[in-house]
């Protein structure tokens, strides 16, 4: 079965932010070139999605929550992904690109205090 792939805007937008700083320490063909692989990582959710992991953010959120890693070392992005399993059509939604780094979506930014 092949899954349609649907890009939110949220993660179109930290795409091309990750482009745009990449394209500052790097040159802009390399920046490119990064983008290019990101989209391939991405259009190669349209077969078997569920072969990725659950990401670490899927107990925060009530429907299942994927992640596929795109990129090496200090390059490395999170592609946050749900599957949409329908009758006629299935779906894999890409609600996030997130480097490596990030803090968990869903955390709390500030943890308690252990005393």
């Amino acid at each position: 079965m092949k899954y349609r792939i649907e890009i939110s805007s949220v993660a179109e937008a930290e795409a091309d932010g990750a482009f745009l700083r990449l394209s500052k320490v790097t040159s802009p063909a390399k920046a490119s070139q990064w983008y290019s692989g990101l989209l391939q990582a991405i259009e190669s959710l349209s077969q078997m999605p569920k072969r990725c992991p659950l990401a670490r953010e899927d107990e925060y959120f009530s429907r299942e929550i994927r992640q596929l890693l795109y990129g090496r070392g200090r390059n490395s992005y999170r592609i946050l992904f749900t599957v949409l399993e329908g009758q006629n059509t299935s779906t894999a939604r890409i609600l996030h690109i997130r480097h490596a780094s990030q803090q968990t979506i869903g955390e709390d930014s500030e943890k308690p205090d252990a005393t």
